[in-house]
């Protein structure tokens, strides 16, 4: 049987990760993977993470099977924390522990196919590597809107039109802030727009949340979700705590559904539970844990987002610096985009063949697409990056 299998794609970004570690120049810099480094190179467990740890420690809970829908006091501080302590009625949404931001989108993807088989989910083009494979993967066809325009900033225009032909119950995937791969976001005008469009043509957004408090903060970063939530009779929203939470390794998330009937949310969880029994039973409990005692203690909490307001800070001086550079080695136009985009990724205006080189000529390896991980730079390597960028980008 196995000898019939037909050789599968490799992923991308792990191929990239394993030629990477083949690499022996000791120069070589690694702006592949998504997560945040500090500036020693390691990525840090943050400080309310270790306390958390501790506290859980003393409590020696039980390990027992926590139930489908896993850490219900997680799901509640999660449904707090993005929609806000008083936004969203509770009788309106509903959330379900999933195994990280990946299980979120794979679940709320099963719910959908579920409810309109066979229906179209619209993803931006570029769109993170995983989204297309995952919608896919659940039987759901995909169409693409626009997202960069040549001048490499926002196209709103265009996405607006593309998502002018999506149709009732259609879904449509947006990053709600630090978009992956491009690092551009759509302003607060076109976010209100997105939604007077859903609203008159019927389609669904399905808002993907990893990102959160490294754009321009906790708050300002939730406010295009939680400005839908607000206006559309339903929303499907996946969450992941993987980087503000510094929680890769623990596989924490959530999937978010709001919807204008209680019995329609009854349904909701129903489903949901049922899609995760069949692909994982439960969820992993530690992260969850950890995330549901940060959030339900002021000062753990206050902690937290210090700390993230820190980590935001690091990755918005190091684009700064990389701007900077550029311009100064003769590349402003090059440092303009880049100083229009935020969060932790960034994607250089370059082609296949200048990233190879730069990959071969300077050890730095990004993706042949042009993204680069903004938030994995040590400061001290910053320079070197400019000078290799400068030097494949031409006149």
């Amino acid at each position: 049987m196995l000898e019939l299998l037909p050789a599968p794609p490799v992923d991308p970004l792990w191929e990239l990760t394993a030629a990477y570690g083949a690499d022996d120049r000791p120069e070589r810099l690694n702006l592949v993977l998504g997560v945040y480094r500090d500036e020693a190179g390691t990525t840090p467990v943050m400080r309310a993470v270790r306390e958390a740890e501790i506290v859980l420690a003393d409590r020696s809970a039980s390990k027992e099977y926590r139930g489908l829908s896993g850490n219900t006091a997680f799901n509640r501080a999660m449904l707090r924390t993005v929609l806000g302590a008083g936004g969203t009625p509770a009788d309106r949404a509903t959330a379900i522990q999933t195994v990280a931001g990946t299980g979120a989108l794979r679940l709320l993807a099963d719910l959908v196919r579920h409810t309109r088989p066979g229906t179209t989910v619209w993803i931006s083009d570029p769109a993170y590597v995983n989204h297309r494979p995952i919608m896919e993967a659940a039987g759901l066809r995909v169409r693409t809107y626009r997202w960069v325009g040549a001048d490499g900033h926002h196209d709103a225009a265009g996405m607006l039109e593309d998502l002018g032909q999506a149709g009732r119950d259609e879904v449509v995937l947006l990053q709600g802030c630090c978009h992956n791969p491009t690092g551009v976001d759509p302003s607060g005008r076109t976010w209100a727009d997105l939604a007077d469009l859903a609203g008159r043509n019927g389609w669904v957004p399905l808002v993907d949340l990893a990102y959160h408090g490294l754009g321009d903060g906790l708050e300002a970063d939730l406010a295009p979700t939680r400005m839908l939530a607000e206006r559309l009779p339903e929303l499907l929203i996946a969450v992941s705590c993987s980087k503000n939470f510094g929680l890769y390794a623990d596989r924490t998330g959530c999937a978010i559904v709001l919807s204008p009937s209680a019995r329609a949310l009854r349904h909701v969880d129903t489903a949901l539970q049922n899609a995760a029994r069949t692909l994982y039973s439960m969820p992993p409990e530690h992260g969850a844990a950890i995330v549901a005692t940060i959030l339900e203690d002021d000062v753990l909490r206050a902690s937290w987002q210090a700390e993230l307001d820190t980590m935001r800070d690091r990755i918005r001086a190091n684009r700064a610096d990389l701007t900077t550079r550029l311009a100064d080695l003769g590349r402003p136009a090059l440092a303009a985009v880049l100083a229009g985009q935020q969060g932790m990724f960034s994607t250089l205006p370059l082609g296949e063949e200048q990233m190879l080189r730069l990959r071969g000529e300077f050890a730095i390896y990004g993706t042949t697409t042009g993204r680069i991980n903004i938030a994995g730079i040590q400061a001290e390597r910053i320079p070197c990056l400019a000078r290799g960028i400068a030097a494949v980008s031409g006149g």
